[in-house]
């Protein structure tokens, strides 16, 4: 009489050894095998209808001799700054080279992220690290949430001058400076302050970013059928949604800082290549060995004046005169 009724008998609430059978069975094939068991369990639930919690998975696949390949690390304790108390107060701007589609050819994920909320604002795979990257993570920002106060960067040549650091103070005090990189010279434009990190601690946030995103995203490509990049940037237009739905966290203050933009338009003629150049009598320019016209219909631009050539993928070549811009033709 001093033995439980229960004693020996099976849980009601025991996981089915069938099940347990399946769930070992799918974490062994591609693609669920990379996953990291946290990842694993949201894709069971999304894509095999398995729901189960993280504890009872963990037990089920380590006694069977699975290893998560995402492994918590021993680091260094070091003070971790707080987040910015507003969204759209500070972006951490950053690239990273990856083996993203599982081959031994590594291709270059840019990406932007808020500090307030760990958001991602913007995505986009190039084959290296390229202004045009940039470009198009930060014109996915502005027409989705607007422009921030600032920008947290490292010191890549796109984003600060190889220059800057090599003025002598004499000619510091002279008031010599260094020509902005175009990227910078789009930020000032748009009123964003720009802070360059000095290390990739400085800015943990976009780097904690990668290291999320190095381990789930090759499965993700995996289960989409991505071995391109242009599908790939196609897919994280769709995943951003998806990734800040999980990660993202609510501000300390609800009111956001980010500024509306006007229109495509106003985001366009600000993120691409400018140069100036001399019109001819006849409104033509020489751009990189080729000629263009400008198109003046109302004669508003007087022969022989300085103009700025805006270059980007989104319009071709145009051209601008005291904020006015024109189409050329070759």
């Amino acid at each position: 009489f001093l033995i439980h009724g229960n004693t020996g008998r099976k849980p009601s609430h025991a996981i089915p050894e069938k099940l347990k059978e399946t769930i070992i069975s799918l974490k062994q094939k591609e693609p669920y095998a990379e996953a990291n068991f946290c990842h694993f369990k949201e894709l069971l639930e999304e894509r095999e209808k398995i729901e189960i919690s993280y504890t009872p998975l963990y037990k089920i696949l380590t006694e069977a001799g699975i290893k998560s390949p995402k492994t918590r690390r021993k680091t260094r304790g070091h003070h971790r700054r707080k987040r910015k108390r507003r969204e759209g107060t500070l972006i951490q701007m950053d690239a990273t080279p990856f083996k993203w589609f599982g081959t031994d050819e590594k291709y270059t994920l840019h990406g932007a992220i808020d500090d307030a909320t760990g958001k991602i604002v913007g995505l986009f795979m190039a084959k290296n690290e390229c202004l045009m990257g940039y470009f198009t993570v930060t014109r996915q920002m502005l027409l989705q949430f607007g422009i921030p106060v600032s920008l947290y960067t490292d010191r890549h040549s796109i984003f600060v001058s190889p220059k800057a650091d090599k003025l002598s103070i004499e000619e510091q005090l002279d008031g010599k400076v260094v020509n902005e990189t175009q990227f910078g010279r789009a930020m000032s434009e748009l009123g964003v302050t720009m802070h360059k990190a000095r290390s990739a601690a400085a800015k943990g946030r976009v780097e904690r970013l990668w290291d999320t995103l190095q381990s789930r995203l090759p499965v993700e490509f995996k289960l989409a059928g991505i071995s391109s990049v242009e599908d790939a940037n196609l897919f994280l237009s769709r995943y951003i949604e998806k990734f800040n739905s999980k990660f993202a966290v609510d501000p300390a203050e609800p009111e956001s800082m980010f500024r509306p933009v006007p229109d495509k338009h106003f985001v366009d003629y600000i993120l691409c290549v400018k140069q100036e150049r001399s019109l001819d009598n006849g409104h033509v320019f020489s751009f990189y060995g080729k000629h263009f016209q400008v198109i003046d219909k109302g004669a508003s631009i007087p022969p022989r004046s300085r103009v700025k050539v805006l270059v980007s993928s989104e319009f071709g070549v145009k051209v601008q005169y005291r904020k006015i811009v024109y189409d050329v033709v070759p």
